[in-house]
């Protein structure tokens, strides 16, 4: 086992990371701790060069049905607050992994679990997986800025005013999941894409992800910067020139 928290493990082969959420008795329920061994093991993958793609999944049935309601009633104001900021920065070192991180939601995703899946850069998901943001339903406020960015702020206001539930569908149709399989085809599926990921140059993928992370949050001409910045940084650093006469080989032998 490349690396076993309380919450969660992760095991690693060809590349491929697979990171775990293990709460099956609690649904996944993202907890404090949970939140702590996400922020480990994180910090673990990030710095682990022969990573090239991260797989985050979960044991059990659900992928994560939200924040630990029985942990939270037990907080003060004061202590939920930074419980809350706990979560936010779990996600946040999810979503800044310099690897590819691919979410794989198998049934519900609720709250947190919808976070979750909404740091990874995209979300591979079952038919019969489900979808809700219960925030507002529970009396709180969360999940109003990867939502919007996602699906739109009309959308969003509309999923996040009314917490109802919708399926894998809907959810794929608003941007949040990029594939929907059925049950029995969604591992295959995972399985061809890290793989694919990971046979690419590490190097190029992970300035591409920077470059497309960072370019939305500015302007047009701020974003053709950081690309122009990471091409040099690419063509200095990188074999370049040995990945276009592969690419040009696979192409004059049929094999695109």
């Amino acid at each position: 086992m490349y690396l076993e928290l309380e919450t969660l493990y992760v095991s690693v082969e060809k590349g491929i990371a697979t990171l775990t959420l293990n709460r099956p008795q609690q649904r996944n329920a993202c907890n404090g701790q949970m939140c702590r061994d996400l922020l480990t093991a994180a910090a673990r993958l990030g710095a682990d060069d022969a990573v090239r793609v991260v797989v985050v999944r979960a044991a059990g049935t659900a992928f994560c049905a939200g924040m630990d309601l029985k942990e939270n009633q037990q907080l003060s104001a004061g202590d939920m607050l930074g419980r809350r900021a706990l979560g936010f920065s779990a996600y946040d070192a999810l979503e800044n992994l310099p690897q590819p991180v691919i979410a794989v939601v198998q049934g519900l995703a609720y709250g947190s679990g919808c976070e979750i899946a909404a740091a990874c850069d995209f979300v591979l998901a079952s038919s019969e997986a489900r979808f809700c943001y219960p925030e507002v339903a529970r009396g709180t406020v969360g999940a109003t800025q990867r939502l919007p960015r996602i699906a739109g702020t009309r959308k969003a206001k509309e999923l996040l005013f009314t917490s109802r539930v919708f399926d894998a569908a809907e959810a794929k149709e608003i941007g949040l999941v990029n594939h929907v399989y059925a049950p029995d085809e969604l591992d295959a599926a995972v399985q061809d894409m890290a793989a694919r990921i990971a046979e690419m140059d590490p190097g190029t993928v992970q300035a591409t992800k920077r470059c497309v992370d960072r370019g939305v949050e500015t302007t047009r001409e701020g974003a053709m910067a950081i690309e122009l910045l990471a091409i040099q940084q690419n063509l200095q650093g990188t074999s370049w020139q040995d990945g276009i006469q592969s690419f040009v080989a696979a192409k004059e032998g049929g094999n695109e």
